[in-house]
């Protein structure tokens, strides 16, 4: 995959909200949804680990879209099941970000993941 083809990713600003702002409203709620989710996604160091793989300037482009899309849903307040029902609320959530994970494992580094233990023993 070429430079090129990385900036002509299009995502759906009516979805996701303007690239520009993306990344900050994903920050912003990301650690009061792991912190409800936490007993309902038994891979959340994984989902950490994948923020900060997204954050990272040396994933290629298409692997932190996808990422920030799935985290994007996962922090998002409406989505096909509520967040709020017990025990199911973030099984749809749960399914997007092991999808996301399992494709794309091989960019998420051990720097990622030590990056996700250290915030995980802070938050």
């Amino acid at each position: 995959m070429s430079a090129s083809d990385d900036r002509r990713i299009h995502l759906d600003p009516e979805i996701l909200g303007p690239e520009e702002t993306r990344e900050e409203r994903i920050r912003e709620r990301l650690w009061s949804t792991v912190k409800r989710a936490a007993r309902s996604i038994p891979f959340m160091e994984d989902v950490v680990a994948a923020w900060y793989c997204a954050l990272d300037p040396a994933t290629p482009t298409r692997v932190r879209a996808v990422l920030l899309a799935a985290l994007a849903y996962f922090v998002a307040p409406i989505d096909v099941m509520p967040d709020l029902l017990p025990l199911v609320g973030f099984g749809d959530d749960a399914g997007v970000l092991m999808a996301a994970i399992t494709l794309l494992r091989a960019h998420i580094t051990d720097d990622h993941r030590e990056a996700a233990r250290k915030a995980m023993a802070e938050h």
